[in-house]
């Protein structure tokens, strides 16, 4: 996008080639502002900044209900993804249904908690995420009356293809009384996201903002499907906030309403500072989903298309196959030694990075067409 480049300088997008678009996008230059600005309402209110720190967090709750097409979900946030899937796992009556669903294509998160769960004798079934065309009901035909939980992303992380057809995972999951959890990391931002046109009402989501939201570490949530009255084991103290001044019960623990039911402990504020300023920066600037999606279509065929130009030897690299439509938000190269070509691109000034066997090229709206042929042309003679 024109101009949009002098927004992020402090990161240097105009003179660097950060194809890490898809993994860590930069921040904009308000973003250090906010910052700063948590810092400096800590020094003036002490213990009185969590007023203006909750105002924070209720931001970057409503930027994320916006990109969910949820005006009304209930958001929990944490610092990190892990700890609240964990939280919604330790939730699930894993003694009467111990079946957990997933694929072989999630994103460590969920793949090494999982692995450490069956380790544990905990029945973990894992379906093949390709092709993802069918994945959606594969996953169905496998939930059954023991099933606790499904866990699946709706785009593949290592390739960026799109999963459709996740309703019918929600339906069956309503079916058998199974909780489903949809991966929506690698989807918000960058494609859009509704959450009823995609059946998934009754779903909880979870992501965050470390990629193409900008928002940077310690924002990620927890979308809480209505009416859901789940009690996590793993429970922190922030839940029970809004009655501290009642005495506990002195033979159950209590629990907030809707996302506070997920809630944890005592953070670090800086990064809902941080993640509030960035929403109102993409508002001011009408990034929207539709909008980004629209710039990220047109930036990942001019790398595809001028990779392919190169005419490299297919078994060397060749460009991941699925339909145009169906790929989110970067290129992904099935290669022979993709760890060699990184290493070998970033010594010549591009940043990529790679997972297993695909390198991934992942652009941003801040990178000009120039910028993406110079990384084409990068690969000349390698």
């Amino acid at each position: 996008m024109r101009d949009l480049a002098r927004h992020y300088s402090r990161f240097g997008v105009a003179e660097r080639l950060l194809l890490t678009g898809h993994s860590h996008q930069a921040w904009p230059d308000v973003s250090f502002e906010a910052q700063q600005q948590a810092w400096l309402d800590a020094s003036e209110l002490v213990d009185d900044k969590w007023e203006r720190a909750t105002e924070q967090a209720a931001r970057v709750q409503a930027g994320f209900r916006r990109l969910l097409g949820d005006a009304d979900g209930d958001i929990a946030l944490g610092q990190n993804t892990h700890e609240l899937v964990t939280r919604l796992l330790s939730a699930l009556p894993l003694r009467d249904r111990p079946k957990l669903v997933t694929t072989d294509g999630e994103f460590h998160t969920i793949r090494r908690q999982l692995d450490r769960l069956a380790e544990e004798r905990l029945p973990i079934v894992k379906v093949a995420a390709r092709p993802a065309d069918t994945l959606a009901d594969r996953l169905a035909h496998v939930v059954d009356g023991r099933t606790a939980c499904v866990l699946v992303s709706s785009v593949l992380y290592e390739t960026a293809e799109i999963v459709p057809g996740l309703s019918s995972v929600a339906r069956a999951c309503k079916r058998h009384g199974a909780v489903l959890l949809v991966d929506a990391y690698h989807h918000l931002n960058v494609v859009p996201f509704d959450i009823r046109s995609l059946g998934l009402d009754e779903a909880f989501v979870t992501g965050g903002g470390y990629k193409y939201c900008q928002l940077g570490e310690g924002n990620c949530f927890l979308r809480v499907p209505p009416g859901r009255r789940l009690r996590p084991v793993l429970t922190g103290w922030f839940s029970e906030f809004a009655a501290l001044e009642q005495p506990p019960a002195p033979d159950r623990v209590d629990y907030g309403d809707g996302a506070a039911r997920f809630a944890g402990a005592t953070y670090d504020p800086v990064s809902h500072y941080r993640g509030a300023s960035v929403f109102a920066f993409h508002a001011e600037h009408e990034l929207t989903p539709e909008r980004l999606r629209e710039i990220s279509r047109r930036q990942v065929g001019l790398l595809k298309d001028g990779f392919e130009s190169l005419d490299i030897d297919p078994t060397v690299a060749h460009v991941e196959p699925m339909p145009d439509d169906r790929r989110a938000g970067f290129l992904a190269l099935r290669c022979a030694h993709a760890a060699d070509l990184h290493h070998a691109l970033r010594a010549r000034g591009v940043f990529t990075d790679y997972r297993g066997a695909f390198l991934r090229l992942g652009p941003a709206p801040y990178l000009s067409d120039g910028q993406l042929r110079d990384a084409i042309g990068a690969f000349r003679g390698l």
